[in-house]
C-alpha cells in the first residue's frame, strides 16, 4: 500500500510538503523568529512541518553561558511590529523602558524626549544577565523568543552543531554529540561571532560570510537607586572627539548599565580613556568604582552583508545574512526571518525561490546600510569640529525647549540613535531646506555666541 504522503524526489521538487523536516541552527532572535513564523504560516495553509532548533547556549544562565554579546536595545519600530504580530514583550523581559536620549558632547548635554512621550524602546539582556548578577528578576529576551517558537511546535535541541554536509541532495546536520539528521530545509541563524559559518563556505554554494568589525561591551553594576538618580530612564549617547571612537552609549537596565563602544580597534586604553572623560564620569556616581571582575566582551558586528545568503534548501538569516549597520540588529533578524519563512511556505525552498522573494529583503537592508555609512561619516565630521557640535546642541535645545517648533534635528538624532527608521528616510530629512537652513543658522549662532563669550571673558580678566 503506497504511503499517504510520499517523499518527493529532492532533485526534482524543492517545496515543503506534509512531514517536511526543517533544521534551524541558532535559537537566538533570528532562529526563533524564523521557526515561529514558519510554523505559523504553515499552519494557516494546512501544512504540517517539523522544526528542530539547534542551540548550544542556555539562555536561562548568566553570561557567558547564555549571553549573545549584544547591547540589548529593541527599537521603537520593532516594538510596534511585534505588537502587530501579537507578540507583546512581558515586563519580566523588558528591564527598562527608555523614554529619552541624552546627547553628551564636550560642549554640553541635551535631552531628547521620545515622540508622544511613550516608553516604546526596550532595554533587555539577551541572556540572563552578567556573570556577577545578584538578583535574577528578569528573563532573557532570547529565551523568551525561543519559548514562543517552542510553544508553536518547534523542538529545541540543546546541542552544538559540529558540521554540515550534503546527503542525498539534502543538508545534513552533525552534532558534537555524534548525531546526524537530514533536513528538507536548513535555516542558518548563527551570529558572526560563531565559528559555524565556516561550514557553509566549504559547501561550494556561493556563500561568503559578512565582513565584520569589532566593538566593545561592558556591564556595570550600579543598583536601581543609583541608576534612577544618575541615569534615569534615558539612554546616554556620547559624541566625543576621541581618536578611534565613533559612537558610545550607556544603556540603563534593571540593576546594570551596559556600555557600548563602536570604533576602530577598540582596546583597553580607549575604554579607560573614555570612562575617565569628565563628561562620562559626570553620568556615574562619584564613589563608583569598577569591580575587579566584570562582564565584558569584544564581539564582531556586520559592516558588509553576506554574499548570496541562500541556496537550494539553505537560507541565511539575521547576522549570518544581512543586518542593519550598527543599529536594530534584532529588527533586521525579524524582517529577514519572516521573509525567509514566508518564502519557504508560499514559494518554495530553491535558490530561485529565495532569490525572488527573500533576497529583496536582504538587498533593501544592504542598500540602506550604504546610506548609513555616509550618515556616520558625516557624524564623525561633526564630532571633530567644535562649531558643528555646538550647532547640533543649540538646534536640539531650541527644539526641545519651545512648544510648536518642528523637531527636525531631534528626530534625526532620535532615529540615528535608536535605529527606528531607515537610513534613507533619515538622510532625506537632513536634505530638507528647512533642516539645512536651521542647522546653518544654529552653527552660526553658536559660533557667534562662543566668540562673544570669549571676548567678554578676556575683557573681564
Amino acid at each position: 500500500m503506497p504511503a499517504l504522503h510520499p517523499i518527493p524526489d529532492p532533485k526534482t521538487e524543492l517545496k515543503l510538503h506534509d512531514g517536511a523536516r526543517v533544521g534551524v541552527i541558532g535559537g537566538a532572535p533570528a532562529g526563533a523568529f524564523f521557526s515561529y513564523f514558519l510554523l505559523q504560516t504553515a499552519e494557516r495553509v494546512g501544512l504540517d512541518v517539523q522544526v528542530d532548533i539547534y542551540e548550544a547556549r542556555d539562555f536561562s544562565l548568566p553570561a557567558p553561558q547564555g549571553c549573545n554579546m549584544c547591547g540589548g536595545i529593541i527599537s521603537e519600530s520593532l516594538v510596534q511590529a511585534l505588537t502587530v504580530e501579537g507578540i507583546n514583550l512581558p515586563s519580566t523581559v523588558v528591564q527598562r523602558g527608555i523614554d529619552s536620549y541624552v546627547l553628551h558632547m564636550e560642549e554640553g548635554s541635551v535631552s531628547i524626549e521620545t515622540p508622544l512621550h511613550e516608553k516604546r524602546i526596550a532595554a533587555v539582556h539577551r541572556g540572563n544577565g552578567p556573570r556577577d548578577i545578584k538578583n535574577k528578576r528578569w528573563r532573557s529576551l532570547d529565551g523568551y523568543l525561543l519559548e514562543l517558537a517552542v510553544n508553536k511546535g518547534a523542538r529545541s535541541l540543546h546541542q552544538r552543531v559540529d558540521g554540515v554536509s550534503w546527503n542525498g541532495g539534502r543538508p545534513e546536520i552533525k552534532t558534537r554529540g555524534g548525531t546526524a539528521e537530514i533536513y528538507d530545509l536548513l535555516a542558518v541563524a548563527v551570529g558572526v561571532n560563531s565559528g559555524a559559518l565556516k561550514f557553509f563556505e566549504q559547501l561550494n554554494i556561493g556563500y561568503a560570510a559578512p565582513q565584520t568589525a569589532k566593538t566593545y561591551i561592558r556591564e556595570f553594576y550600579l543598583g536601581q537607586e543609583a541608576i534612577e538618580e544618575h541615569l534615569g530612564s534615558s539612554m546616554h549617547v556620547f559624541l566625543l572627539n576621541m581618536p578611534r571612537l565613533e559612537f558610545a552609549a550607556l544603556i540603563p537596565k534593571g540593576e546594570y548599565v551596559t556600555l557600548v563602544l563602536l570604533g576602530d580597534d577598540v582596546d583597553a586604553a580607549l575604554v579607560e580613556n573614555f570612562l575617565n572623560t569628565p563628561v562620562v564620569s559626570a553620568c556615574l556616581p562619584p564613589d563608583w568604582r569598577q569591580a575587579k571582575e566584570f562582564c565584558h566582551c569584544s564581539p564582531k558586528i556586520n559592516i558588509v552583508s553576506a554574499v548570496q545568503p541562500f541556496a537550494d534548501r539553505i537560507v541565511f538569516i539575521g547576522d549570518s545574512g544581512a543586518t542593519r549597520l550598527y543599529k536594530d540588529g534584532i529588527g533586521a533578524a525579524y524582517r529577514t526571518a519572516k521573509a525567509a519563512a514566508v518564502t519557504a511556505v508560499f514559494e518554495g525552498i530553491s535558490a530561485a525561490d529565495f532569490r525572488r522573494r527573500f533576497a529583496p529583503a536582504c538587498e533593501k537592508i544592504s542598500k540602506d546600510n550604504l546610506i548609513g555609512k555616509f550618515i556616520f561619516f558625516v557624524t564623525r565630521h561633526i564630532q571633530k569640529w567644535p562649531h558643528d557640535r555646538r550647532g547640533v546642541l543649540r538646534m536640539v535645545a531650541r527644539e526641545q525647549r519651545r512648544e510648536g517648533v518642528p523637531r527636525r534635528m531631534s528626530m534625526v538624532l532620535w532615529d540615528v540613535f535608536t535605529g527606528s527608521a531607515p537610513y534613507k528616510d533619515i538622510l532625506l530629512r537632513t536634505l530638507h531646506p528647512a533642516f539645512v537652513m536651521g542647522f546653518v543658522w544654529a552653527i552660526a549662532a553658536a559660533a557667534w555666541s562662543h566668540m562673544v563669550g570669549g571676548l567678554t571673558w578676556k575683557r573681564a580678566h
